[in-house]
């Protein structure tokens, strides 16, 4: 019966339906894989044949199976069906197997407007073909189900409305390598392009989203984070709504620092009107953010940044719960509450806090981020003054009140700002740091804007990737690493467009970067250390100095080439203050590993030289880029050795890195049984770091007397965390009990940073 049956093919013709030929794909991708069997693929296929099938439909219905085959007894499913999506999305791309010939390729796209047409201005057709020699189509076979679904969902260029797909990675990867140094001389590109490509095609160096998805179309936007301050009147906060739509439309997550807006009640126009309060812009800035869908790559998203003493603080911190009414919650933003020295002392003394507006208390807000000893001196000057508004509470209060919202939101995050500006390549009181980015990793100099064209104002923008720790098998690996990476994105900083005049100002100025890590989970479990009995903390200290030694040093050598950034004498490093010269050094107690690298010479030629860029490090989440390169994403430990990935594809298994092997290996996320081994590693980084971390807090509310986690125990981490110099906290994550009905239950995760705005 099989041979009256015929198959529709994608281009409409038909043919006649063979069986073997199916069976020849399944057992090509099952190649070289263990305990895989493509008799068991087709078996649960479960297709049910008809005259006219489509070819599309029959390749779609095997992956799925074979995806479904993905478990911890047969992890090589992930790859098996990883090469069936590969097969079916190259079909797709160019209606066979065979990629084209990249000049043809990139001749096409061009004229068809998906990619950028400086690559055949900056490029010869004897350039691309020498390039085309050079990429390895192959390298597509190394990716799992995850990460090819993930390509296929978010970074090939594609018609997000059709569905249509016009690339595959191999490509997608040369072209970034490409358009990043397309302004390098000819006699010295090429072997920059390739060396770059094969870091990111064999998963060395991870590359963020916006790069991903961006670089080679004509959408020139791909900084990951874009950090907006706002001032405390009418043009500003309009200025900062307009410069959030253009940029979440661009693929950018938002930061938003709106502390400075005055509480409800204050005085406007001498008394003419009194203030309606944040709670309207607040509102007003959750309706910019979620006004656009960045081009369907991800959804809009951002965190509001306030100080702990801001008089409305108690409406501020219940924005996000889900009881009251739609009049007093602002949902949809997450929110970053601001503390320092001063508030946790008056915790541990059990002393009050004083609110205040900040409109009613002169030099108080900027002394907050600019001189601790000159806020603490205003704070008590104006807590004794009878004549200024204010209100007193228990500060066990307040930081309670804080904790349980973070605890069941798990959405209210934590800024230090003292150790932001104390521990920072920024000089306080010249470019202090006054907020953070949407996942808590970005510290950066910003100012309010007066108007959107505003060129006094300052919007900070990042630019990020990642070293794979796990795809490095020694150290001085990041030597070369590190050139590749700084060299790429400073190129990008004056690649890509800029919407809004002090973005571009205040990139231009100090072109700062962000570079960070994926794997750590993998790289511990490698090397037979854990997160929470110390075993790491020799090991993270040599990792960490080398990272921070070699992103400083190949910005050296740039600034040597190219010229210091024209803000360099705002940096601490042009003082000669390195970060291993700041760091809190209760973290000695921890750790006494010693420096390994020669930070003297380091510091001489950069005060001689200057640096090119004035940050280069930051830890982000990295959820969906460690996906592509098979990673754990960022620092964090693994929920279970399979994770279970939600997308907008539908469910996506991934199972740990080199699991038969090393499974006993990795310390799983609820099996660790408190914070302190993790938050004494997250300090021991910080003290290398020099923007910040994206650092979580978890919890089992079954590892404590009535399956409730005590207040005395969130203060404690939170006071942990601040002894040891970290700078922010990211999410608080609750164990949900429902699955744990066996161990090492797979969870879903949910995309970071709210729709992925620093995905790396």
């Amino acid at each position: 019966m099989n041979q009256q049956l015929s198959v529709s093919k994608r281009d409409g013709r038909k043919e006649p339906l063979d069986l073997d030929k199916i069976h020849r794909v399944i057992e090509w991708a099952a190649e070289g894989l263990k305990n895989v069997s493509v008799s068991q693929v087709e078996l649960k296929s479960h297709i049910q044949f008809y005259d006219g099938i489509r070819t599309k439909d029959i390749h779609e219905t095997i992956i799925k199976a074979a995806a479904d085959q993905i478990s911890k007894e047969s992890p090589d499913y992930q790859y098996l069906a990883a090469r069936l999506a590969v097969f079916h999305l190259r079909k797709k791309a160019y209606g066979q197997f065979e990629p084209p010939r990249l000049f043809d390729h990139v001749t096409k796209m061009v004229e068809d407007k998906r990619y950028d047409a400086h690559l055949l201005v900056d490029y010869t057709e004897q350039e691309l073909d020498e390039l085309d020699a050079y990429l390895d189509h192959s390298r597509d076979l190394n990716f799992s189900y995850a990460a090819v679904k993930q390509l296929e969902g978010k970074y090939l260029v594609q018609n997000r409305v059709s569905g249509e797909i016009y690339e595959s990675a191999q490509f997608l990867y040369i072209l970034v390598a490409a358009s990043l140094f397309s302004d390098y001389p000819r006699e010295t590109r090429t072997d920059y392009i390739k060396r770059f490509y094969d870091a990111v095609s064999m998963f060395k160096i991870s590359l963020p989203t916006p790069i991903m998805s961006g670089v080679r179309t004509p959408t020139r936007q791909f900084s990951s984070c874009v950090l907006i301050e706002c001032g405390d009147s009418l043009d500003s906060i309009n200025a900062t709504s307009s410069a959030i739509v253009k940029y979440v439309s661009q693929r950018a997550g938002i930061g938003i620092n709106a502390g400075r807006i005055r509480a409800l009640g204050s005085h406007i126009r001498n008394g003419e009107a009194y203030h309606t309060g944040c709670i309207p812009f607040y509102k007003h800035f959750q309706t910019a953010v979620k006004s656009c869908s960045q081009g369907g790559v991800r959804g809009g998203a951002a965190t509001l940044f306030y100080p702990l003493w801001h008089l409305e603080v108690e409406n501020l911190l219940v924005l996000k719960n889900n009881r009251g009414v739609d009049d007093n919650r602002v949902r949809h933003l997450d929110y970053g509450v601001q503390f320092n020295k001063l508030m946790y002392s008056r915790l541990i003394k059990d002393d009050y806090i004083t609110l205040f507006s900040p409109s009613d208390v002169p030099g108080l807000y900027d002394a907050f981020f600019e001189d601790q000893d000159e806020f603490d001196a205003l704070y008590i000057k104006y807590e004794q003054d009878d004549s200024i508004r204010k209100k007193r509470i228990k500060a066990i209060e307040l930081f309670s009140m804080f904790a349980q919202e973070r605890a069941s939101t798990g959405r209210i995050y934590l800024q230090n700002v003292d150790h932001c500006n104390t521990h920072s390549p920024f000089i306080s009181k010249v470019a202090p740091i006054r907020q953070s980015n949407l996942c808590l990793e970005i510290a950066l100099p910003t100012k309010p804007l007066n108007n959107v064209n505003d060129e006094e104002g300052e919007i900070a923008l990042c630019t990020l990737s990642a070293f794979n720790l796990g795809a490095i098998e020694s150290l001085d690996e990041l030597e070369e690493l590190a050139e590749l990476a700084v060299r790429a994105l400073d190129n990008l900083l004056d690649f890509q467009d800029y919407p809004v005049p002090a973005a571009r100002n205040a990139t231009m100025g100090r072109r700062t970067l962000g570079i960070g890590v994926i794997n750590y989970a993998y790289y511990l479990a490698k090397n037979g250390k854990r997160y929470s009995d110390g075993s790491a903390n020799a090991l993270t200290h040599k990792t960490f100095e080398a990272i921070q030694y070699y992103l400083m040093k190949a910005s050296n050598e740039l600034a040597k080439e190219r010229g210091a950034c024209p803000k360099f004498n705002e940096t601490t490093y042009s003082q000669g203050i390195m970060p291993t010269d700041t760091y809190k050094r209760d973290l000695d107690k921890i750790c006494d590993e010693p420096l390994h690298l020669d930070w003297d010479s380091l510091r001489a030629s950069i005060q001689e030289h200057g640096m090119r860029n004035s940050t280069l490090s930051a830890l982000m989440p990295s959820e969906t880029s460690s996906q592509i390169s098979n990673a754990t994403n960022g620092i964090e430990p693994p929920r279970g050795h399979i994770s279970v990935k939600a997308s907008k594809d539908g469910i996506l298994k991934q199972v740990v890195p080199e699991y038969e092997r090393l499974k006993d290996n990795y310390e799983l996320l609820w099996d660790i049984p408190s914070n302190d081994g993790y938050l004494q590693l997250v300090g021991i980084m910080q003290k290398f770091i020099d923007q910040t971390i994206s650092a979580n807090t978890n919890y089992d509310p079954n590892k404590f007397e009535g399956g409730k986690v005590p207040m005395k125990v969130l203060l404690k981490d939170l006071l942990g965390a601040y002894k040891l110099g970290v700078k922010t906290l990211y999410y608080h994550n609750t164990r949900d009990g429902a699955s744990d009905a066996q161990d090492d239950t797979p969870e879903v995760e949910d995309d970071d940073c709210a729709g992925g705005a620093c995905k790396i």
